[in-house]
């Protein structure tokens, strides 16, 4: 036997951490902001690609019916935080303000579980359940992240060039003109490579704001997208970043695929440097979307087909506003090239976490593990249904609920009638059939009230 193999052998039996430490997946956790499911190449996308996203799916597990934990951003980024759906999240919509929606300090949320097992966890993005300023209860770093490096809040966050931005809690002077994204991408690859390079396992959450609007991009590429979309360069992007500038963009058409190029080589260079690291076999990458397209900026999701031909848009409940693409990429786990259908939200991304890393699932989780599906095995639970529920204004009063459950869909804009839908043979949601099935309409409705727990406010 080979005497580095005798030493390794030796360690492990002296000291079984050693052994365990060694099995520990890094986790790379990508969520884009305001994406749609057909923004991808590998979901349709057919007027720019984004080869090294598509990767994930070539070299991994592409999900077809992955859903976002709601259709705005605060109250889906607290769903995957928490593990609860929005029946149960007490954060139901995106509240405004100086602390905006943080997130419930009793809770045991998915970094928190990260850190208990060992893990240098960071993130680098938007976070978007209030101000990133150190202290207080809305900071990420007092949620179990070592480090954070973000946009100040979620409304600055709609200007790629803000004034400063903030550093494990410190505010830190931007230069007029520097573009925060490739800033704070920086920051996570660095984070990758300083803790690939000692061997500690990592969970790296990376929730970018691209492509929210505004549809801020590097110079250079954005040139070269004008050149491409010449006849879209009489349109303008305005949009507005609260205490912000925020600098309106010459074609914004042209914006939305230079942001998109830009991310995707960042992708491809987070890529490059697992392989440098010799760390891509048992590191897992995830990518997914908090929601649907939007409209703002002058972002054109029609013209991109954005919601890969799905009914709907950020901010409703039909498929184009809550399915999101998900793909997952783990070489020492997950088999290549494979889709799978199985139904799944962003709920269940806490339990899988827990399950792949030896943790206990926290006792207010919703979710079930989908760490079946990554192994490609046949005993994977499923849910008996989905539920969604947006709420708006400072009351949080319900705006719209959704219920998956196998192949019908409800949907119920309030003070309307319910929708029904049959996925199965209607996934673009055109031929409603409330009319023609009342009892399941009946069931839907019961596990509407079933799901839904009033919040603070409304008991």
């Amino acid at each position: 036997m080979p005497k580095s193999i005798l030493l390794l052998a030796l360690l492990s039996l002296l000291s079984p951490c050693f052994a365990e430490a060694k099995e520990k997946p890094n986790v790379i956790y990508i969520l884009a902001d305001d994406l749609g499911y057909g923004d991808l190449s590998s979901y349709g996308q057919d007027k720019f690609e984004t080869p090294n996203i598509d990767r994930l799916a070539t070299e991994g597990l592409k999900f077809t019916a992955h859903y976002s934990g709601n259709t705005v951003c605060s109250p889906s980024r607290a769903v995957l935080m928490t593990g609860q759906h929005s029946g149960h999240s007490y954060i139901r919509g995106n509240l405004k303000g100086e602390v905006g929606a943080p997130l419930d300090p009793e809770m045991t949320v998915l970094p928190e579980v990260f850190k208990a097992a060992g893990y240098r966890t960071g993130g680098f993005g938007k976070w978007g359940l209030g101000v990133t300023t150190a202290g207080g209860p809305a900071n990420p770093l007092t949620h179990g992240f070592d480090e954070f490096c973000a946009w100040k809040s979620q409304t600055i966050a709609h200007t790629y060039y803000p004034s400063t931005y903030f550093d494990n809690g410190e505010e830190i002077a931007l230069e007029a003109g520097t573009y925060l994204h490739d800033v704070i991408m920086d920051r996570a690859i660095g984070f990758i490579e300083e803790n690939g390079k000692s061997g500690t396992p990592f969970f790296c959450y990376i929730p970018t704001a691209v492509p929210h609007a505004a549809m801020h991009a590097p110079k250079e590429l954005h040139e070269k997208w004008r050149k491409k979309f010449p006849q879209f360069d009489n349109k303008f992007g305005k949009y507005g970043a609260g205490e912000e500038d925020c600098p309106d963009v010459i074609n914004p058409i042209a914006g939305f695929a230079a942001m998109m190029e830009n991310l995707d080589n960042q992708i491809g260079t987070i890529l490059d440097r697992l392989d440098q690291l010799g760390i891509a076999d048992n590191t897992i990458i995830m990518f997914t979307s908090d929601n649907g397209p939007h409209k703002e900026g002058g972002h054109d999701p029609q013209f991109w087909n954005s919601s890969g031909s799905l009914r709907g848009h950020k901010r409703d409940m039909h498929e184009g506003g809550i399915r999101a693409p998900m793909l997952v990429r783990w070489p020492a786990a997950v088999a290549e090239g494979r889709t799978s259908n199985h139904i799944s939200a962003f709920w269940d991304v806490l339990p899988t976490m827990c399950e792949i890393i030896g943790q206990p699932i926290p006792e207010q989780n919703d979710g079930i593990s989908f760490l079946p599906t990554l192994k490609g095995a046949k005993d994977q639970a499923k849910h008996d249904y989905l539920y969604w529920e947006f709420c708006k204004g400072t009351e949080q009063k319900i705006y719209s609920q959704a219920v998956r459950m196998g192949k019908w869909k409800a949907y119920l804009q309030q003070k309307q009638k319910m929708e029904l839908y049959d996925l199965d043979e209607d996934p673009y949601e055109e031929n409603n059939l409330a009319s023609t099935l009342p009892d399941v309409i009946a069931e839907m409705e019961e596990i509407i009230k079933e799901a839904h727990t009033p919040l603070p406010s409304q008991k």
